[in-house]
């Protein structure tokens, strides 16, 4: 567990003393401690959760997900824990819900729920719908479970609470996207009555090789949509850099439409309109990018 100790044991074992314990731990739960000075994740809380357990526990929902090592989690949300009989303290949610046996997997020697198992739990809980699909990509993009997988879960389970938010979210989740703002901007396009892009589109060289993926695009039509943060703009390294990506893309036959931060966050509409001009410019019909 590294910096992450149960007082117990390692007092036993000699490997702390109390005054260790008051000087350079911090207490997170009963019996569980962490060193100083350590910023937490969502994976210590997890990990922290699990040991207040006494080991017995099955990481579910957000913790489930740490631990199969989805990034982008909010780490000071509480711990998700499953099959615990006694109530938890605070920092720790329980849930109670039925979670059959090969619905559980191990990593690491903790027990968590199967990345279908996570998926299922986290779009049925996840408000909104943004949300909810934010976290199922950044899932399945850590793991490559395949949405049939998620889906197949749903049907094990038809009537179960949140079920139909689960369905919704399941229509939209794309496990390409590589961060939180790929899915924010997939979603506007999608939600926009732009056709579903492909997304990480490979692009070879003369040679045959892949040497760029593009965020998402329209490869029959040959134009791209990429968020880039504002280290693209600021940095002049990554400026630099793409200078010469963006003109090797074109020299392909690629039309990139690039989107900022502040772009996808207070100017959603004209994002939209952006792609659309891009993608009649290309040749798309207008009944096929929602005009």
């Amino acid at each position: 567990m590294g910096d992450l100790i149960l007082a117990s044991e390692a007092l036993a074992a000699g490997a702390v003393t109390r005054n260790d314990l008051r000087r350079r731990y911090v207490k997170l739960h009963r019996n569980v401690y962490i060193r100083s000075g350590r910023e937490l994740t969502a994976l210590d809380r997890a990990k922290a959760a699990w040991l207040w357990s006494n080991r017995e526990a099955v990481l579910v929902g957000n913790s489930a997900a740490a631990l199969l090592g989805t990034k982008w989690l909010p780490a000071d949300a509480p711990a998700e824990l499953g099959r615990v009989r006694y109530p938890a303290p605070p920092g720790i949610v329980v849930h109670s819900g039925v979670i059959a046996g090969d619905e559980i997997c191990t990593v690491g020697q903790i027990a968590c729920t199967t990345p279908a198992r996570t998926a299922y739990d986290l779009g049925r809980r996840q408000l909104p719908l943004e949300r909810a699909v934010i976290g199922i990509d950044a899932l399945l993009n850590a793991t490559r479970a395949p949405v049939s997988a998620v889906d197949a879960m749903a049907l094990r389970y038809p009537g179960a609470r949140g079920i139909r938010h689960l369905r919704e979210a399941l229509g939209l989740v794309d496990g390409g996207a590589e961060s939180p703002q790929e899915t924010r901007l997939r979603l506007l396009l999608v939600q926009s009555g732009i056709p579903r892009p492909v997304t990480q589109i490979p692009v070879r060289d003369d040679r045959g090789r892949v040497v760029r993926r593009i965020d998402m695009g329209w490869p029959e039509w040959m134009v791209g949509a990429e968020y880039d943060g504002e280290q693209h703009f600021t940095d002049p390294d990554a400026y630099a850099a793409d200078i010469e990506r963006l003109e090797f893309l074109a020299g392909r036959g690629w039309t990139i439409v690039r989107v900022s931060s502040r772009q996808l966050r207070w100017q959603r509409p004209e994002v939209v309109v952006r792609v659309r001009r891009a993608l009649a410019a290309a040749g798309m019909p207008a009944r096929d990018y929602g005009c």
